[in-house]
């Protein structure tokens, strides 16, 4: 038997244009790499990279900075830009764009003192080439480079020689190919002199204000999510190796295991008194005892969002739906318990309040007086108040579970009517 607590540092609000600035410091160095990802929301590889990386790297000396899903809204719409194209925002923005707050505030960002590099992904149409192949395979390419807007920055003594340097990343990169099709390369975009939209873009506008900056783009063309991410996090490695940085990661980096990564959803605790597990959650709920305004939703997921709609809360990972919520609109009891006692197979424990308890054939809430226990999908006859009950799964009707296995079902807890928490039982 056990149960899980959720650890969230990731906080999104409906609708919120603020920045999810990710800091990972040490106090050895003032060096500071600053990643930024989702810039283009249907650049998939260049939001989920830099969420693995927040999630499952450990910094071990110097900096790193991360903002996964600096275009959130695009993101969950899976479009380039829904306000326009945000990487053409950096020259000038209109008073009443509505990219103009994430446009300034990332400009600060990149000017801060402590930022020494900066690293744009995105996901590019075709792979580079040299001398023209295809279609695909052609000088006009994007995917499969590293991005320079020129070949060094006169003025900065550290990191200034951005073609080195990116060529270095494309060198390591090639080593470790998955096909060989997949080459990478260095694309030097001479923005001053030849490339007018790229005068508009965030690496432009760095390297203007002396700050070394690159893109890394992974292929569109590449056949899975798990492919870009796989360079991305490759460059990326190389990045933090050429700065100094010293990192541990908690997998291998393959394919394979970034494509079981990819299928972490994480929690979601809603106003600190529910919390659902995101793995395997079913794709409609209803009935979810929520206010009737200023909902919190908070994600372990870096890439968590939530947006509502008719009166439904869709949530997202990334630009992936992972659930709709339809509410019932309750009033929060205050002075409730923060943990309750529960018989777990006949052993009794105490568990925080949105708890997700794991037993093997039956659990029971003990009494607490006051408090209502409503167990969704389990009826018993004459019990308006469900505490005191041995529940087994056979008791229970699956329909009401909230996994699409079947396996778990919700308690929630009431003081004159009024809504407490929520917890989770799942039968093993």
């Amino acid at each position: 038997m056990k149960f899980i607590f959720t650890l969230l540092f990731i906080s999104q609000l409906l609708y919120s244009n603020v920045i999810d600035l990710v800091k990972r410091e040490n106090n050895d160095s003032n060096t500071t790499l600053l990643v930024i990802g989702g810039i283009h929301g249907n650049e998939p590889g260049g939001y989920f990279a830099p969420a693995i990386l927040i999630s499952h790297y450990k910094i071990l000396s110097k900096n790193v900075w991360i903002i996964p899903n600096l275009n959130k809204a695009s993101i969950m719409a899976y479009k380039r830009g829904v306000n326009g194209d945000m990487n053409r925002k950096f020259a000038t923005i209109r008073k009443n764009d509505k990219d103009k707050e994430i446009v300034q505030e990332i400009k600060k960002t990149i000017l801060n003192p402590k930022v020494s590099l900066i690293l744009n992904l995105h996901d590019g149409h075709g792979f580079y080439r040299r001398n023209y192949d295809s279609t695909v395979f052609n000088p006009n390419a994007w995917g499969q480079t590293c991005v320079i807007d020129q070949c060094k920055l006169e003025t900065t003594k550290e990191f200034g020689e951005l073609d080195k340097i990116a060529s270095r990343v494309a060198k390591h990169v090639n080593s470790k190919l998955l096909h060989k099709k997949h080459q990478f390369d260095v694309r030097n975009t001479k923005t001053k002199f030849d490339d007018e939209a790229m005068q508009l873009s965030l690496t432009y506008f760095a390297v203007t204000h002396n700050k070394p900056a690159f893109a890394i783009e992974t292929s569109k063309n590449l056949s899975s999510v798990s492919q870009k991410v796989y360079y991305q996090l490759l460059a990326i490695e190389e990045f933090m190796n050429i700065m100094g940085i010293k990192y541990k990661r908690d997998f291998n980096l393959t394919e394979k295991e970034i494509k079981q990564i990819l299928k972490e959803y994480g929690k979601v605790t809603i106003n600190d008194n529910i919390t659902f597990n995101l793995n395997g959650i079913k794709s409609y709920l209803s009935y979810i005892p929520l206010k009737s305004k200023g909902n919190e939703f908070k994600f372990s997921h870096p890439l968590g969002a939530v947006k509502k709609k008719k009166g439904v809360y869709t949530l997202y990972i990334g630009n992936k739906k992972i659930a709709w919520l339809k509410p019932q609109y309750f009033q929060l009891a205050k002075d409730c318990p923060e943990s309750f006692k529960f018989e777990i197979d006949g052993k009794e424990i105490l568990v925080p309040k949105t708890a997700q308890i794991d037993t093997k054939k039956s659990f029971k809430v003990i009494p607490v007086d006051g408090l209502r226990v409503n167990i969704i999908g389990y009826y018993a006859k004459g019990h308006k108040n469900e505490s005191g009950l041995k529940v087994t799964y056979n008791k229970l009707n699956k329909k009401f579970s909230i996994d699409k296995k079947e396996k778990t079902f919700r308690i929630e807890f009431y003081k004159d009517n009024k809504f407490c928490s929520m917890s989770t039982v799942h039968f093993k």
